[in-house]
C-alpha cells in the first residue's frame, strides 16, 4: 500500500512539475487551461481617474500663490500672452501680434479679440495690465523678472508696455499667468475651470474656450486635498494622485517611491563654480582657466545629479539657440592631464584655496567635494567649507572664498547682467573686464534674430576671462502613475505643455 501512495505522490509531482514547464511554442495560455478547472473570478483593481493635488486652504492665484502643487495647476486655468517652449523661445497665446519701438524700450502688444474669462468677461488689455501690476507688486511672484518695467496701460485691445532699460526679447519674459482679480480663486481664460462641491474639488473643461482646434484629453480632473508634504507623498505614492511636478535634486527634496514614470524637461536654474576675482590666486585670468579643467561637468550631472541635469560649457542653456558649439568648444573644458600641467607652469602647486557652498543641499556638497578632489589632485590644497545657507551667504556678501559653488535661476532670455555686470547683484567675485558691460548690454537688447550674434561676442569674452565656470542647468521633473499617461511634453513653468497631445489611461 506504501508504494502505491509512492507512487501515486510522484505521478502528482511530476504533473505538477510539466504545469509549471514552458509552454510549447506557438500554444495560448487559453488553450492550455484546464475546461474542467473551475476559476475564482479575481476583480479587476479600481481605476482611479486622472487626479490632480490641491492645497485647498492656500492660494490659487498664479501670481501671488507659493504652493509648488498649486501652481502646477496654475496653467489649466490661466493663460498668458505667450508661452515659452522648450528652447526657450516666446509662442504668442492670448497676444496675437506685437511691436517694439527702434531702443526696444516701449513695446505695444495687440492682443486676440472674442476671448472671455470662464465667466463670460471680455478679456481685454485692461485686465491684462492690471494683472502685470499685480505680478510686478511687492506682493507678485514676478516683480524681479518685471523690475525693468516703468509703465503699464491697456486699452482696448492694445497693450503698452514701456522699459527703464531695452529689452529686445521682451515676450519671453511674459509667460506670467494672467488671472481676473486678485483673489485667491480668480478666474482665467484657460480650459478648465474650478468648481467646488461642498469639500470635493474638481477642475471642469470649458465648452467656450477660445481655443476649440484642440480637444483635451479628459472632461473633468477631479482634485486631491492635501495640507502638508507628507500628505502628497502618501497620496502620490497610493495612487491617488496622478501627478506631481517636483525638483528631485532640491535642498530637502521630497521622497517618492512606487512605481512612477519620470519626465524631466529644461529649466533656467544654473549651477556654476564663481571665483573670487578681486583678491587671492583668482584674480588671474589664466588661474581661473586652468582651474576650470578641474570641473568634471559629465560626472556631477549623471552620478551626482542622477541625470537630472544638463552640463554645459556656456551661461545659457544648450536647448536655447543662443547656445553656440564653436563658443562651447573653445571654452576651458575638464582636462585633468591641462590642469596638471598649468598648475605646474602657474607655480600652483601646493598653493592653498578656499571653496565655499551651502551645506544643505546634499547634490551641492557632493559636486564641491568632486571638484575639490579634481583640483587635489593636481597639487593643490583646497580647504571645502560647507556653511548653512545664512553663513553661506553671509561670506559671498563679505568676499571670505577663493573659491564657490553658486546657484541661480536666469529669466528665459538669459539676461546675464545680475551675474556678470559690474554692478550686478549676484556678482559675489567681483569680476569686471574692459567691455563686458557694454556686451551684456547688447545682448540683452537685441532682438531674437540677432541676439545669437551678440551672444557669440559675449561668449569670447566669458571663455578668456573664465569669471565663472558654467557646469549644469538643472532639470524639473513630472512624475506620473506608471503607464497612466504618454504624450508628455512638458516644459519650464507649464507641465501641461500641449495637453490636447496627452492620452490618459
Amino acid at each position: 500500500m506504501k508504494q502505491y501512495r509512492i507512487i501515486a505522490l510522484l505521478l502528482t509531482l511530476l504533473l505538477a512539475l510539466a504545469a509549471c514547464g514552458e509552454k510549447p511554442a506557438g500554444e495560448t495560455s487559453s488553450a492550455s487551461s484546464s475546461q474542467n478547472t473551475v476559476q475564482e473570478e479575481v476583480p479587476s483593481p479600481v481605476q482611479v481617474p486622472f487626479t490632480l493635488a490641491v492645497y485647498a486652504d492656500y492660494s490659487l492665484n498664479p501670481t501671488l500663490a507659493a504652493n509648488r502643487a498649486n501652481l502646477t495647476l496654475a496653467p489649466l486655468l490661466y493663460e498668458p500672452l505667450f508661452a515659452v517652449d522648450g528652447h526657450f523661445q516666446a509662442q504668442p497665446v492670448l497676444c496675437q501680434s506685437w511691436t517694439a519701438s527702434e531702443d526696444k524700450l516701449v513695446w505695444t502688444f495687440t492682443l486676440r479679440d472674442r476671448i472671455t474669462f470662464s465667466d463670460g468677461t471680455p478679456f481685454t488689455a485692461r485686465e491684462a495690465a492690471e494683472a502685470l501690476e499685480l505680478a510686478r507688486s511687492s506682493r507678485g511672484r514676478y516683480a524681479q523678472r518685471l523690475a525693468d518695467v516703468a509703465l503699464i496701460s491697456g486699452e482696448d485691445q492694445n497693450l503698452t508696455i514701456t522699459l527703464r532699460r531695452p529689452n529686445g526679447d521682451l515676450p519671453a519674459l511674459l509667460d506670467i499667468p494672467i488671472a481676473l482679480g486678485d483673489g485667491d480663486r480668480p478666474l482665467g481664460t484657460g480650459p478648465y475651470v474650478l468648481t467646488e462641491t461642498g469639500d470635493e474639488f474638481s477642475l471642469t473643461a470649458r465648452s467656450g474656450w477660445w481655443q476649440t482646434d484642440k480637444t483635451l484629453p479628459v472632461q473633468t480632473i477631479p482634485l486631491h486635498r492635501v495640507s502638508k508634504s507628507d500628505d502628497l507623498i502618501y497620496a502620490f505614492d497610493a495612487g491617488e494622485v496622478s501627478l506631481v511636478d517636483v525638483d528631485l535634486m532640491a535642498t530637502n527634496a521630497m521622497g517618492y517611491g512606487g512605481n512612477y514614470q519620470t519626465w524631466d524637461y529644461a529649466t533656467t536654474d544654473f549651477l556654476y563654480l564663481g571665483f573670487n576675482t578681486q583678491e587671492g590666486l583668482c584674480r588671474s585670468p589664466q588661474v581661473r582657466r586652468a582651474l576650470a579643467q578641474g570641473v568634471d561637468r559629465n560626472t556631477i550631472t549623471s552620478a551626482i545629479y542622477a541625470n537630472h541635469a544638463t552640463p554645459a560649457l556656456l551661461p545659457v542653456h544648450p536647448d536655447s539657440p543662443l547656445y553656440s558649439q564653436s563658443a562651447a568648444e573653445a571654452a576651458p573644458g575638464y582636462t585633468p592631464e591641462g590642469l596638471a600641467t598649468q598648475t605646474e607652469e602657474l607655480k600652483l602647486v601646493g598653493k592653498e584655496l578656499v571653496l565655499i557652498v551651502n551645506s544643505e543641499n546634499v547634490s551641492k556638497v557632493s559636486s564641491a567635494q568632486h571638484i575639490v578632489y579634481q583640483l587635489e589632485a593636481a597639487g593643490l590644497k583646497v580647504e571645502l567649507r560647507q556653511l548653512s545657507f545664512e553663513d553661506y551667504t553671509t561670506a559671498l556678501a563679505r568676499g571670505e572664498f577663493d573659491l564657490y559653488l553658486g546657484e541661480t535661476v536666469f529669466t528665459a532670455n538669459f539676461d546675464l547682467a545680475p551675474l556678470l555686470g559690474s554692478g550686478g547683484a549676484l556678482n559675489y567675485g567681483g569680476w569686471w573686464a574692459e567691455g563686458a558691460d557694454g556686451l551684456l548690454w547688447t545682448m540683452h537688447s537685441a532682438s531674437p534674430e540677432t541676439k545669437p550674434a551678440a551672444a557669440e561676442a559675449l561668449f569670447e569674452l566669458l571663455n578668456e576671462q573664465a569669471p565663472i565656470v558654467p557646469i549644469a542647468f538643472k532639470n524639473g521633473s513630472v512624475l506620473t502613475q506608471w503607464g497612466r499617461l504618454s504624450g508628455l511634453s512638458p516644459t519650464r513653468g507649464n507641465v501641461f505643455y500641449q495637453i490636447e497631445n496627452w492620452i490618459v489611461k
